[in-house]
């Protein structure tokens, strides 16, 4: 961009520090960034909140608190937070789904007996799975001191359970020579 812009490099230069504000910013504050007069950033700006609106964009352009952001449009709202409630955040990966699966059916478990489980070490993912709230500590072992850890309240809330006992049966997806694998270890 030029410093004495085109009115497309303005309306561009808008829109992309608009992108990256995480509260309003004022017409003076652009101003002063993009150097031109207050009025013409002013004009500018409400031109493309009413542009975003014609066009029915997923956005809106809104003057709040003294300045201007963008803003999620209202009927894109379940569709966002859907996104942000069931979307990257909450995907787990195998190894953490392996041993959430150890911790909720073995429950109280150490690291040690999940890790004796799985046949790998587990610390790092049942940090994470602490950390999601999905598990937590219920205590300790009263032989090896070990912390011992339990499936937590919104473990049940995202698997849509009541209680423990609504978890489904294991026996159907073992193996038919389970306890031989059992006796060989």
């Amino acid at each position: 961009m030029t410093d004495v812009a085109p009115e497309a490099d303005l309306r561009a230069g808008l829109e992309a520090i608009l992108l990256v504000v995480d509260e309003p910013v004022t017409e003076m504050t652009l101003a002063q960034v993009l150097e031109r007069p207050v009025q013409e950033i002013a004009t500018v700006i409400r031109q493309l909140s009413a542009e975003y609106t014609e066009a029915g964009r997923g956005f809106d352009l809104r003057e709040v608190a003294g300045g201007w952001r963008f803003y999620t449009r209202a009927e894109c709202a379940p569709l966002v937070e859907r996104f942000v409630r069931d979307g990257q955040q909450t995907r787990l990966t195998q190894a953490a789904l392996e041993t959430l699966a150890v911790v909720a059916y073995r429950q109280p478990v150490s690291r040690a007996r999940v890790a004796a489980i799985r046949g790998v070490n587990s610390d790092g993912v049942m940090r994470t799975l602490v950390a999601r709230g999905l598990v937590e500590e219920s205590g300790t072992d009263p032989e090896s001191q070990a912390v011992l850890y339990r499936t937590s309240s919104y473990f049940l809330e995202r698997m849509g359970l009541k209680d423990l006992d609504e978890l489904p049966e294991l026996a159907p997806f073992l193996p038919d020579d389970v306890e031989t694998l059992e006796e060989q270890k």
